[in-house]
């Protein structure tokens, strides 16, 4: 098992043997990363799905591109910000006038 500092970080693997692989990490020491070169068996490594979404991405823009240029459309692909929520107005009900229980002393 690698140390648990290791635990949950992305690193490069740099090397491959038939049952470990060697990664390289940063780690923060004090005011600056180290670069650490950990051999780590192959059961406690898996990919990395950070770039899933933009390779997924990538694919969608590159399919828009094209049709886009069959067209003879100009298009934009910047990710945009989510914007504020279209203004609406609240329709309330009426005022309703609201008169205390006595107060009763008996259980």
């Amino acid at each position: 098992m690698p140390y648990k500092v290791y635990n949950g970080k992305t690193g490069v693997v740099y090397n491959v043997t038939k049952s470990s692989v060697g990664v390289l990490l940063y780690k923060v020491v004090r005011n600056r990363y180290l670069e650490k070169r950990v051999n780590i068996r192959i059961e406690h490594v898996k990919h990395s799905r950070s770039r899933e979404d933009f390779i997924k991405r990538v694919k969608e823009n590159a399919e828009k591109k094209k049709q886009a240029k069959e067209q003879g459309v100009h298009l934009h692909l910047k990710r945009q910000p989510v914007g504020p929520r279209e203004a609406h107005v609240v329709q309330a009900a009426a005022p309703e006038t609201i008169t205390p229980i006595p107060y009763d002393t008996h259980i």
